[in-house]
């Protein structure tokens, strides 16, 4: 079963955003296994990220590469919003 996770984070500005995406294809975990979808929304001063995860299992290994490289950026994911995917529609 799908997952949708949301993710709003005090301080992660665009700047933050697009530096982490920079380290994380450097680090080959630009598209991770398990991850459908990847929206970045907001504003230069804050973003919100929304995903679409196979399974929990995958989200936690893509954590194990994003988290250290978010904590170098002073960016606290906090908690996600976890919601299951009822149905998705594309086009």
């Amino acid at each position: 079963m799908s997952l949708i996770m949301k993710f709003k984070s005090a301080g992660f500005t665009m700047e933050k955003y697009n530096e982490a995406i920079k380290q994380l294809n450097a680090a080959g975990a630009g598209s991770p296994k398990g991850r459908n979808y990847h929206v970045c929304s907001g504003s230069p001063d804050g973003v919100d990220i929304t995903d679409v995860w196979d399974s929990m299992e995958d989200f936690e290994t893509f954590g194990k590469t994003l988290l250290p490289i978010l904590h170098s950026l002073d960016v606290d994911p906090g908690q996600p919003e976890v919601q299951q995917v009822h149905n998705i529609i594309v086009g």
